[in-house]
């Protein structure tokens, strides 16, 4: 397929599930987008070989069509994406990533069962089958998926870590994360409904399950337990509005108090386009986090700080091994803003993005972004980009000199 041919295609900007197929119809690749348009465009990005790799580039010269699937939400495409995968088997999915460094969802085979995230290598490596009731998968972004089961935590709370029946509740029943197993406020049949709402979510079935929900609420308030009833209520406005509750990493999340803490601040440095190198520095939980520093050297051919930062973006976010960040700090104006919300939206990704501009002086002059988070964040957004000044600097140096050597 060419870049023509996907201009002609009538692309939703909206999330859901695209499939690239060859001339027999056969399925090539399977992907999810926060935006089907934006996503499947970037695809015939000039640089794309370089972005993503020959495995890719030749995806898409055998590709003669794509097919696409709406949802109601990112976390929807999330999951139909993998069931999807693990249905057909695509042949570019498989090589482009093995097995063992997809991510996996598993349901325990517990009294009380465990929600656990998994990667391959352990799960195919330590695992007992005896231990496993149910896994779905593969995710090919563990980031997304951990974002996607917060929302899902919310609405069908689950034990993740405590221990059953001791008497004391965990830190996330404190934080109505755990439904209560640890401290005996909820029977083994009522936990079994919750994992059965949640097996069928990640099955693909939400009409089902809002069906199966809206029986329970009538059932309930037959019985005059409206309190329960109402909650059962509350459960189903959440999915039937899942849109708008899972916003991976948005604004609303982590302003109303989520999110881990961890900061990522990317710069470019060269000298007129000449060793032209880039970086992330993170900052959590206030102090710098030097372990998780990256350095990229930029293989774009085009030239500028937005086509850079573009790249650093994309090859950040082909790591799903990587810790998701809370926040995103980008040097620069609107330009770059817009580009890195270009990037997360390929990637199925809200994450709120705050830029720092500099003064006459080149010292940060503004924090431009979120008012609510500029205001808890402004000491480590500023460490974090001075940081990223400082590590770029330092890694363009070095390449000159290796340069001149």
């Amino acid at each position: 397929m060419k870049k023509t041919d996907v201009k002609k295609l009538k692309l939703p900007d909206s999330p859901g599930v695209y499939i690239f197929r060859n001339s027999r119809r056969k399925i090539l690749y399977i992907g999810k987008a926060t935006s089907l348009r934006s996503r499947v465009r970037s695809y015939f990005n000039a640089d794309i070989g370089k972005s993503r790799g020959a495995l890719i580039v030749k995806m898409l010269e055998e590709s003669t069509s794509i097919d696409w699937e709406l949802t109601d939400s990112v976390l929807e495409a999330l999951i139909l994406e993998a069931n999807l995968i693990k249905k057909h088997q695509p042949l570019y999915n498989s090589r482009e990533k093995d097995n063992k460094s997809f991510n996996y969802l598993v349901i325990t085979k517990e009294k009380f069962p465990r929600i656990l995230v998994v990667r391959g290598r352990e799960l195919f490596g330590s695992w007992k089958e005896s231990d496993i009731a149910q896994v779905f998968g593969p995710f090919p972004y563990g980031g997304a998926l951990k974002e996607g089961l917060t929302v899902v935590r919310k609405i069908f709370p689950f034990r993740d870590r405590c221990e059953p029946e001791v008497g004391k509740p965990c830190f996330n029943k404190q934080i109505g994360l755990c439904p209560g197993v640890c401290s005996g406020e909820m029977s083994k049949a009522e936990y079994s409904k919750n994992i059965t709402h949640i097996r069928l979510l990640f099955e693909g079935k939400k009409k089902v399950l809002i069906q199966k929900l809206e029986r329970e609420m009538k059932t309930l308030a037959k019985k005059q337990s409206f309190e329960r009833a109402g909650e059962v209520k509350r459960k189903i406005f959440a999915l039937m509005h899942i849109r708008e509750t899972s916003l991976l990493g948005s604004e609303y999340k982590v302003s109303a108090g989520g999110g881990s803490g961890r900061l990522e601040a990317y710069d470019v440095a060269h000298i007129s386009e000449t060793s032209r190198v880039g970086v992330m520095t993170v900052v959590e939980d206030g102090e710098a986090k030097k372990t998780d520093y990256r350095k990229f050297n930029i293989r774009t051919e085009k030239m500028g700080d937005i086509a850079a930062l573009e790249e650093i973006l994309r090859r950040r976010f082909e790591h799903n091994e990587w810790a998701p960040p809370s926040l995103l700090v980008i040097d620069g104006g609107v330009a770059q803003k817009n580009a890195a919300t270009r990037i997360l939206s390929e990637f199925g990704y809200q994450i709120p993005i705050v830029n720092v501009v500099k003064n006459a002086k080149h010292k940060a002059g503004k924090i431009v972004g979120n008012s609510a988070l500029v205001e808890r964040w402004e000491k480590q957004i500023l460490l974090a980009n001075s940081e990223a000044h400082r590590y770029a600097i330092n890694f363009h140096r070095q390449k000159r000199r290796k340069a001149l050597i």
